[in-house]
């Protein structure tokens, strides 16, 4: 797409000029004027995404909603506050399997943005959680090599075991991290496997079992973590 008002220039210029088409068959006529009826719809769309980020932001400077009517071409404001709601609706999509528009009321985006604030929020809350993770990864994977003569093992428990023991001295980067939580994984579910395999708790220590409880705390999944060594609407205002 070119710029739009590059393009509100060109479609003004081909209406102007649409009788040249004459000549043409209908064919080409009507697929012309099908392409201008699509970037009209275009533009309109794009009109009222920059009306609604002009209304935030006179919103946002403290303008009230009775100042906004007249800018809208509206006689109440709470019709300014309708109308705003209803522009929304260009840039919201709903929970359909083909993720259509929302519905142009007021009540249909309040619901979409109560939504996408609560998809938003879960989302945080899941990023800070694997912040924390990452935060407490070095440490707790330091503490379980600290113990590692104090854990039953085999080869493959001793081949992650040294993996950690590679990468721990350099992680700082964010790859690192990923690949730090990756060997970490690796190494637990060898332990795991151990233990299910001679029917005994992996920790000999209560030392080791400490270390192997806190890096277990790190896996996230349902259920919790597993104990080492265990078998509205907004009112329009005046």
């Amino acid at each position: 797409m070119p710029a739009d008002d590059e393009l509100f220039g060109a479609l003004l210029y081909a209406e102007k000029h649409a009788q040249a088409l004459r000549r043409q068959s209908p064919q080409v006529q009507q697929a012309a004027a099908l392409k201008r009826v699509q970037l009209w719809e275009y533009l309109r769309e794009q009109t009222e995404i920059h009306q609604a980020r002009a209304v935030d932001d006179a919103r946002a400077a403290g303008a009230q909603w009775i100042q906004l009517a007249p800018a809208m071409a509206v006689a109440a404001p709470s019709a300014a506050y309708n109308k705003a709601k209803r522009l929304k609706a260009v840039e919201l999509i709903d929970e359909t399997p083909r993720a259509n528009h929302v519905r142009r009321t007021p009540e249909a985006v309040l619901e979409a943005e109560r939504r996408i604030a609560l998809e938003q929020a879960a989302e945080r809350r899941a990023q800070e959680a694997a912040q924390r993770r990452h935060e407490l990864l070095v440490p707790v994977a330091t503490r379980l090599l600290e113990e590692r003569e104090a854990l039953l093992r085999d080869d493959d428990v001793d081949y992650w075991l040294e993996e950690i023991e590679a990468v721990l001295p350099h992680c700082q980067t964010p790859l690192q991290m990923v690949s730090l939580k990756r060997y970490l994984d690796a190494a637990l579910r060898a332990l795991t496997k151990l233990e299910k395999q001679t029917a005994r708790s992996v920790a000999l220590t209560e030392d080791a079992r400490l270390a192997l409880s806190a890096a277990l705390e790190l896996q996230p999944g349902p259920g919790g973590s597993r104990e080492a060594g265990s078998s509205e609407n907004e009112p329009p205002d005046a």
